[in-house]
């Protein structure tokens, strides 16, 4: 009886603490209770103590199987089942855990930290653009979540979350923003307990046609000295009659001190692009429009967006720099490296496309933006308020030779391809009038023209083939996705498996959370995740590469003949002309 009595006092006095009352119970149950509150007295820094009312703690028989605890007013249920099982492996506590969940729900009550709207732009759960400030009522990132039910809703986000921003102590550096937000909301130092260092550079997987780097890369947003806006002009295609919003991230050399010099180290630089990822061989205009095609945030070169845009679709392109401060730089790197992680959204032409996705990116990783009015459906509609609200700095474009020159305006490269002409024109009176019509000859009609220029002459021709040569790659890649479509065509079948296989691996290594299948985890991925996705990546990439070379070698006996012939004509077209251009740049007159 003594005992009891004595458990019963230290129970109370540490109630006294925490402001919660056990309710009556067994000996056993009492004394899992009292180990319970006093592990709840340790992580529980006294600032949000202090803010709690008097609470009841009941432990009960009566929950479902699947619940880990209710709290209703000031009144808390939890499972006996849960009090009194053994701490289970490693260092979960999963009664501590449910009791913490049922005291955020106390604190939010009062806090209301469930509809800060900062908190719901961090969480997820995204304002609509002209929707009247309403916000998606599911929330996307739904990818390396540390439990889907934080997904439920924001009181349910707020709730799991504040477990494992007590308990977990990596949880500033896979929540990064969201610990800062919740520290600041809660009144509590972020240091407060024992805390691992966070590493500096971010984890991006970086999607390179040409595999000239290693797939995951990190990116420190110290070495990022400036963020722009990058328009590519609008054609007359239905897809891109609005342009296409990305952003490139200025990034300085290794080494280099980051400052304006760091425009030059264009190697380095990345751009930002939210795409649909189109996973099968037939494009849909009604899956785009209907938001069946998945929206990924790509990482991409800018060498490889800038050959992408001008010199394969023809279409110019305009860097804009964006008026941040380096705090908000970092804080917009570390959204988009949360979202590469973590977003599965939906791709919809018309309400969730390329310029809303980025609206939503600078309005949730930078709150200074969050109130300048920027929602807009157009990536032109985008590109004018930002420069409207003076986000955006224009005038780099006033001098369009020093734009061309700092790297502001990537012109389209037609009007390259025109001059280029135009030098070769004046020497040898080639049979066309301009340089589309000169790449639009048959290739064997422009055969014999290669062999007899100059060395200036003979460089733009060759830089001309080039183009023909990308020209007539994509009629070819039209001509075989019509192919593959064809049913009952025994090559055409063997040949879209290989295509399924590509897309496959492609579409893993556009949503990174794939490499981390079934590896414990949340979050921005740390030093041992890293290791394995990083493992997982070159291995998908070398085995895409593969697969895509068989599947070039096998289009290309699948490609009509005329068409067939045509580019093996163009390709000796460029590898003469090559030759040719090598043999002038050394002397040799016989040439």
């Amino acid at each position: 009886m003594l005992s009891i009595l004595a458990l019963l006092l230290a129970v109370q006095v540490h109630a006294a603490a925490l402001p919660i009352t056990p309710a009556p119970t067994d000996a056993a149950t009492h004394a899992a209770v009292g180990a319970l509150l006093e592990r709840a007295g340790d992580v529980l820094p006294s600032a949000l103590q202090a803010q709690l009312p008097p609470l009841r703690l009941e432990v009960v028989d009566t929950l479902p199987a699947h619940v880990q605890g209710r709290q209703h007013a000031h009144r808390i249920r939890l499972p006996r089942r849960l009090v009194l099982a053994p701490a289970a492996d490693g260092d979960a506590d999963p009664a501590l855990a449910a009791l913490l969940h049922e005291i955020a729900h106390v604190l939010d009550a009062r806090l209301r930290l469930s509809r800060d709207p900062r908190l719901l732009d961090l969480a997820g759960w995204q304002l609509r653009p002209r929707r009247f400030g309403l916000r998606n009522a599911d929330n996307p990132l739904r990818d390396r979540s540390p439990d889907p039910y934080e997904l439920h809703s924001p009181a349910e986000f707020v709730a799991v979350n504040f477990e494992h921003f007590l308990l977990d102590p990596d949880y500033r550096c896979r929540r990064p923003a969201l610990h800062r937000h919740l520290a600041m909301r809660l009144g509590v130092d972020s240091e407060h307990a024992p805390l691992r260092p966070c590493a500096d550079a971010l984890p991006f997987v970086t999607a390179s046609e040409h595999g000239d780097h290693p797939p995951l890369d990190a990116l420190d947003p110290a070495r990022v000295h400036a963020v722009e806006y990058l328009f590519a002009e609008p054609t007359h295609a239905p897809m891109s009659r609005w342009g296409h919003s990305m952003l490139r991230l200025v990034v300085c050399a290794p080494g280099r001190t980051p400052g304006p010099d760091c425009r030059f180290d264009l190697a380095h630089h990345r751009v930002l692009s939210f795409r649909a990822f189109v996973d099968d061989v037939q494009i849909s205009s009604w899956r785009g429009l209907t938001g069946h095609y998945p929206s990924r945030l790509f990482v991409l070169p800018l060498s490889q967006v800038v050959e992408e845009y001008t010199q394969v679709e023809l279409r110019g392109l305009r860097a804009v720099p964006l008026r941040l401060q380096q705090a908000e730089i970092a804080a917009l790197i570390e959204r988009a490296a949360q979202l590469h992680w973590n977003y599965d959204g939906r791709y919809s032409f018309l309400g969730n496309n390329c310029a809303t996705e980025t609206f939503k990116l600078l309005h949730d990783a930078v709150p200074r933006l969050a109130s300048a009015r920027l929602a807009a459906i157009t990536p032109s509609g985008l590109l004018r308020k930002l420069e409207h609200r003076g986000i955006a700095d224009a005038s780099v474009l006033a001098d369009t030779d020093k734009a061309i020159r700092h790297g502001h305006l990537f012109p389209a490269a037609d009007a390259h391809y025109q001059a280029l002409f135009d030098v070769a024109d004046g020497m040898l009176d080639l049979p066309a009038r301009d340089a589309r019509a000169w790449l639009a000859l048959e290739a064997g009609t422009r055969t014999p023209w290669l062999q007899r220029g100059d060395l200036r002459s003979t460089a733009a021709l060759l830089v001309l083939e080039e183009a023909a040569l990308r020209r007539a790659e994509l009629r070819a890649r039209d001509a075989l996705k019509h192919r593959l479509l064809r049913a009952g065509d025994a090559d055409a079948a063997a040949a879209r498996d290989l295509a399924e296989e590509v897309l496959a691996a492609e579409g893993v290594l556009v949503r990174p959370a794939m490499l981390l299948a079934r590896v414990p985890g949340y979050g921005l991925p740390q030093a041992e995740e890293l290791t394995v996705a990083g493992e997982r990546a070159a291995a998908l990439d070398s085995a895409r590469s593969e697969r895509s070379g068989d599947l070039h070698a096998r289009a290309q006996a699948m490609l009509p003949t005329a068409l067939a012939d045509e580019l093996a004509v163009i390709r000796a077209n460029v590898g003469g002309t090559a030759a040719r251009l090598r043999r002038l740049s050394t002397g040799d007159a016989a040439s």
